[in-house]
């Protein structure tokens, strides 16, 4: 069964970055209906100019991720657009790194935020319209550090482990609902920042945006619909 049959949209948060981009370009490539998420207009323009002309498009700038009233009142857009949001990819998401010393109080709130508070606030907002649908597919990014942490990683990690835990909850509660939540655990992503940020790095290992893109397609598809509540590394060589 093809990943889009079904017609409602599929929403992108951080649509503008390096990972969302590739997600919305792998899925508008397969026809579906998208809504763009993203902290600037100005990424959106530029990513709906390099879609197919035939893309149905929803671009949505300066969502608080962090603020339910925020996100719920952007999926009322979308569900007034396209009639219903049928899956939810949330790649927004921060990283910094520090050790347990006096940094670590203000560095894990940060991180929180970013990753933890995000992904569940814009889950917690998408999650009736799914419900009254009886479907609905979840995908957050977290990262292998959520599953054990190395120096320095306090605060990132136990945000990404947060966003584990939150989605196995998820996907515990909504499954009679129809509705999967799973996270991804990827490598090293190969973006210009990480090149720039890594410039000794042997990159033939890295994963690439396209790659992890493709994997999320295949998650928030039908055929997708035995896998639920768990933690995919993407770390393999293509």
């Amino acid at each position: 069964m093809d990943c889009h049959e079904r017609t409602e949209a599929v929403i992108v948060t951080g649509a503008g970055g390096n990972l969302g981009s590739a997600v919305v370009r792998e899925l508008a490539s397969a026809g579906a209906k998208l809504v763009c998420m993203n902290r600037s207009g100005n990424e959106l323009e530029a990513l709906a100019g390099d879609l197919p002309a035939s893309t149905e498009f929803l671009s949505i700038a300066g969502t608080d991720l962090t603020d339910y009233a925020s996100c719920a009142a952007a999926v009322a857009r979308a569900v007034k657009r396209f009639g219903g949001v049928s899956a939810l990819v949330n790649t927004v998401g921060g990283f910094q790194m520090g050790p347990v010393g006096p940094e670590a109080p203000a560095q894990w709130e940060t991180m929180m935020t970013a990753n933890a508070r995000t992904a569940l606030t814009i889950s917690a907002a998408v999650l009736p319209t799914m419900k009254a649908a009886g479907y609905g597919r979840i995908v957050h990014i977290a990262a292998a550090p959520g599953l054990k942490a190395g120096a320095k990683q306090a605060a990132y990690a136990a945000s990404k482990a947060a966003v584990i835990r939150l989605t196995e909850a998820i996907a515990a509660e909504c499954r009679d609902d129809r509705i999967t939540a799973n996270c991804i655990l990827p490598g090293t992503i190969d973006t210009p920042e990480n090149r720039a940020a890594m410039p000794d790095a042997k990159t033939d290992g890295w994963v690439s945006p396209q790659s992890i893109a493709r994997l999320i397609a295949f998650l928030i598809s039908p055929a997708a619909a035995v896998v639920t509540g768990a933690a995919i590394p993407a770390t393999g060589r293509e």
